[in-house]
């Protein structure tokens, strides 16, 4: 079922049996419980917030808003370097043959381990975040970096992954195009790929990224049992190539299979090849084509991930697509909160689902989709802040100058 009566868009799955088989195949809880091991022996590893909103859950007439808080993650200010670190464990850990019983941080950056493998150069496409985690993992384990941007990729960003000592080179194009290029010239110099996309012949990699996210998820799941609640009803979260929506619902299909929560996977509405991808109703994953010229850089994506479009064609609820203005509203709600909740440093990719909920929330003609949803007084809903001011100059546009500014038509009236 379709909707475009607003500026946003959704697709309603009515799954008649959702087919978790391939969740439950992926997101087993022993290899999250692995992934959490190896990251907490990380220096400086630290567990993230799930801040509660509640003025602004009572504002929305919902039972909770809670915001599993990546703004603070390590110190990259993103989850993703939990998937690409995971995955240069795997990666290595392959390479050496050794158990997950011998495996370990310490001996990843032991010069046993150096002298077996010696020096390699990992490399990976970026909007940006992907590749700071990876420069950041492959300098903490020893091993040279190489990343490509797209043209568009801010300053601030190619910086920040410079600052840990990768090599970065610009590509002409989008996103799709630094992806399509790297996997080339490291057949050409024998590097290594480190892609959260996956392609024909080239999928372990990324499904151990997505399984290296789950470690946030278990955390959020133990922060809600301190808080009482066995699971939120649902859950909110973002897309790009669809990494990380595959395995947040990879993992809480696995997990709560006879009552999973309701999933809504959300994009801006110039790189929505997930939102594609449904829209098409014939189980392929299908591409967006163009600039692909939105705020959330870490959601600028043509070409789904098929790996990830696997687990989201079969157990995704509802797939959305907005405009920019909806992120940066998110961002703005997080920031200047209501009286007696937290504020939140929120990106634009971070910011999206929340923009998203209020969106739907405050508008009359998306009573469709909260009927669906049943969005109520009973609802636990989860957000995931994927990033934090990862772009400081654009932040401050969106945040002081207004940039993206919501339409007169939809302010709020609350």
């Amino acid at each position: 079922m379709e909707n475009e009566a607003l500026d946003f868009s959704w697709i309603i799955k009515n799954h008649p049996h959702k087919d978790i088989s391939q969740a439950k195949a992926m997101f087993p809880i022993e290899t999250a419980r692995i992934a959490r091991d190896f990251h907490r022996q990380i220096p400086g590893y630290n567990l993230t917030r799930l801040v509660s909103l509640p003025s602004l859950a009572h504002m929305m007439s919902v039972g909770g808003i809670y915001v599993k808080d990546e703004s603070q993650r390590l110190e990259l200010n993103s989850f993703k370097v939990m998937g690409g670190s995971f995955a240069l464990f795997r990666f290595l850990q392959k390479k050496l043959g050794i158990s997950d019983e011998k495996m370990s941080y310490d001996y990843l950056t032991s010069p046993e381990a150096k002298a077996k493998i010696g020096t390699l150069t990992f490399a990976a496409a970026t909007d940006g975040n992907h590749g700071r985690g990876i420069a950041w993992a492959a300098g903490k384990l020893g091993h040279k970096c190489v990343i490509y941007v797209h043209s568009e990729t801010s300053q601030a960003r190619i910086n920040a992954i410079k600052s840990y000592g990768a090599t970065v080179k610009v590509i002409p194009g989008n996103y799709d195009n630094a992806v399509r290029q790297i996997a080339d010239d490291a057949k050409t110099y024998g590097w290594e790929i480190i892609s959260d996309t996956s392609w024909d012949g080239y999928t372990e990699v990324p499904t151990w990224i997505m399984q290296g996210y789950t470690t946030m998820l278990l955390e959020t799941q133990e922060q809600f049992s301190a808080l009482g609640i066995i699971r939120p009803t649902h859950v909110f979260v973002q897309a790009g190539v669809g990494a990380l929506a595959a395995s947040v619902v990879g993992f809480y299909s696995a997990l709560f299979p006879d009552n999973p929560p309701k999933f809504i996977v959300v994009e801006p509405d110039k790189a929505a090849c997930i939102f594609k991808s449904a829209q098409a109703k014939d189980g392929q994953p299908h591409s967006v084509t163009g600039d692909l010229d939105t705020i959330c850089a870490g959601l600028a994506c043509g070409d789904p991930s098929p790996l990830a479009w696997n687990i989201l064609k079969e157990d995704a609820d509802v797939f959305m697509k907005v405009p920019d203005y909806v992120a940066a509203r998110g961002m703005r709600i997080y920031a200047v909160p209501l009286r007696g909740d937290d504020f939140i440093i929120s990106g634009e990719s971070g910011a999206i689902t929340l923009g998203a909920f209020y969106s739907i929330l405050t508008e009359p003609k998306a009573k469709e989709l909260v009927d669906y949803l049943h969005l109520d007084g009973n609802s636990h809903v989860l957000f995931i802040n994927t990033e934090g001011n990862t772009d400081p100059t654009h932040f401050r546009q969106i945040i002081w100058d207004g940039c993206d500014p919501v339409p007169k038509k939809y302010w709020t009236q609350r």
